[in-house]
């Protein structure tokens, strides 16, 4: 089924767009509302206006002993015609950054891991998910001139997307499919990201902080 048949199935199915996406954004924010991760803040955000007609979206910061160590944003979207690449009506982006250590910044398998700590979130979190997308980005800041004596700052930025399905594949049709698509179940898992890029150790997934050290070198 093309994603123009999606969308139109939202509509035969008897719910318009703009009450489908009610529905999705209040499961969207019950899912918010239900974590209770330690560490974490989230707050309301405006949603970008250009990626889809209708959208939503939270930010959360992940504080360990008294600083903030970890920030991120979780859009969702709802185009009830479709785009493409999107295999169905739904589409989540997320946005993760989080302070790293010089060396684990400078390590090869940071782009691997990274993208890891977000499919095994999901895998474990959600019921379905397709069409998985991004990129892993390390971030270097130096200072010069009047900052020159100030060290480094080392990032890892995650940004991705994807699409959320039911069992078996299934895109929403009409109210009762929305609920197997489970929205809160993918906060959950971006929640679960976050806090492996912080150096926390949510089940399931490698903590940044928690890598095994680097071999002794010879002398």
């Amino acid at each position: 089924m093309g994603d123009t048949d999606a969308g139109a199935m939202s509509r035969v199915g008897g719910i318009q767009p703009g009450a489908m996406f009610a529905a999705a954004a209040g499961a969207f924010a019950a899912g918010r509302d239900a974590q209770r991760q330690p560490g974490f803040v989230f707050e309301d955000v405006a949603a970008p206006k250009r990626l889809a007609p209708y959208a939503a979206a939270i930010a959360a910061t992940v504080h360990r002993d008294g600083a903030e160590v970890a920030w991120g944003r979780l859009v969702l979207l709802y185009d009830p015609d479709g785009q493409q690449g999107w295999d169905g009506v739904f589409r989540f982006v997320a946005y993760v950054r989080a302070d790293v250590e010089p060396e684990i910044a400078a390590d090869p398998l940071l782009g691997e891991v990274g993208w890891s700590w977000l499919s095994e979130a999901l895998d474990m979190h959600v019921p379905g998910y397709g069409m998985p997308s991004g990129t892993v980005t390390r971030v270097i800041t130096e200072g010069f001139g009047a900052k020159r004596d100030e060290h480094p700052l080392t990032e890892f930025e995650l940004r991705a997307s994807w699409s959320p399905t039911g069992p078996a594949g299934m895109r929403p049709g009409d109210g009762a499919d929305l609920d197997a698509l489970d929205l809160p179940a993918h906060i959950a898992a971006w929640c679960d990201c976050m806090s492996a890029a912080a150096g926390l150790e949510p089940p399931g997934t490698r903590a940044l902080r928690r890598w095994p050290a680097e071999p002794p070198r010879r002398r």
